[in-house]
């Protein structure tokens, strides 16, 4: 193993600000600054939350003067355009830094190179791809969404050793113990939206709410303020219209068809659902790969965490729309007449399966929480 460059580790040193923003800068990317004169940090920041300063004009504030013939080390290229904020690559070149050091170039279409040439032709020495690779894994959703129109998904689901995610009834509480919930709580707190099927609602209830008291961070009450977005796939309108859902702080979407009765639809809106009318996929159902870009244009969404059932996860399998499984595997037997992980109709060849890429595995209290990525198929 090599040792870092120093570049590379005052890009480390800005990686590991930007993760302060994972619950708090939704829709926008989380983003970190450090700001480097000789060999001493002069000013760091990072983005802490939409519509607030970006990293970069943190960092200047806290350097002042010293900033001028310093190099600046961004996760994220510093954007050009004027939005709710200023361009930070006009902030540097008026700040009179020296050099620019970006980990990756953004892909949002509105900057896309334009900061690093606003840079460069300010005279300013501009460098690209200082530990990239952890710089797209930062804001897998943001660059998801910029790159190809759709959130990043993330599957979470909570089974029994021998694959099982509830009982034949449906109950499902509790399979897994206090911790493993926890780190479901700081899934749902990083996400845009919590995606699930009518069937979970209708089993469990689910709430699908961030709760404060749940995730042990010190800012739990404000990551919580922030509610993600809850949706409902629900091809027939079954939702109920006492669904706690309805009822919790924040929005939630019911996704159906065109072709129900409005009174239905109007019913549901009046419980406190907003219904969303989508096209109807291959199945007769809604059609997932719509409906995620339709988050992904209306909502801003970048990440979305699928809670739900072996019906809705199966169907998000097969149309190669699950981009990582966060999968916590309880030391628990619950039989084989309970509910599978997934339902995939019509797999009887081994040369069927679908295979994954296991990429962490770790222990969670007295659970296991094994990451992984479905194998794309050439």
């Amino acid at each position: 193993m090599t040792e870092p460059t120093l570049a590379e580790t005052w890009m480390a040193r800005a990686l590991k600000l930007a993760e302060r923003g994972r619950y708090t800068t939704d829709p926008n990317p989380r983003v970190g600054c450090v700001l480097v004169k000789g060999e001493r940090v002069v000013g760091e920041g990072w983005h802490e939350r939409a519509g607030e300063p970006h990293a970069e004009v943190h960092a200047l504030r806290a350097a002042g003067e010293a900033a001028r013939g310093a190099t600046a080390y961004v996760t994220l290229e510093p954007c050009s355009h004027q939005g709710r904020t200023g361009p930070c690559a006009l902030a540097l070149v008026e700040a009179g830094v020296a050099r620019v050091m970006v980990a990756m170039q953004d892909p949002n279409p509105q900057v896309a190179g334009r900061g690093i040439a606003l840079l460069r032709d300010a005279g300013i020495e501009v460098e690209v791809g200082v530990l990239e690779d952890e710089a797209l894994a930062l804001n897998p959703g943001f660059v998801m969404r910029m790159s190809h129109g759709r959130p990043f998904v993330r599957l979470k689901m909570a089974m029994s050793l021998d694959g099982r995610t509830a009982m034949r009834s449906g109950e499902s509480q509790w399979i897994t113990g206090p911790q493993a919930r926890r780190e479901v709580q700081r899934l749902r707190a990083r996400s845009s939206v919590v995606l699930t099927g009518v069937e979970s609602i209708i089993f469990d209830n689910a709430r699908l709410t961030v709760r404060a008291e749940q995730l042990a961070l010190p800012d739990g009450e404000t990551i919580a303020a922030r509610q993600p977005l809850r949706v409902v796939v629900d091809s027939r309108l079954r939702l109920p219209l006492a669904a706690a859902c309805l009822r919790e702080p924040g929005r939630t979407l019911v996704a159906t068809l065109a072709e129900h009765d409005a009174e239905r639809r109007e019913r549901l809106e009046e419980a406190g659902a907003e219904v969303v009318l989508m096209p109807a996929g291959e199945d007769g159902r809604v059609d997932l790969d719509a409906l995620l870009h339709h988050l992904a244009e209306a909502e801003q969404a970048n990440e979305v965490l699928l809670e739900t059932g072996a019906t809705l996860a199966g169907a998000m399998l097969e149309a190669n729309l699950i981009d990582e499984m966060q999968l916590f595997v309880a030391p628990t037997l619950l039989g084989g007449e309970a509910r599978p992980l997934f339902a995939l109709p019509g797999l009887s060849l081994m040369a069927q399966q679908k295979g994954l890429e296991i990429l962490d595995i770790r222990a969670v209290g007295q659970d296991w929480r094994i990451t992984a990525r479905p194998r794309r198929r050439t």
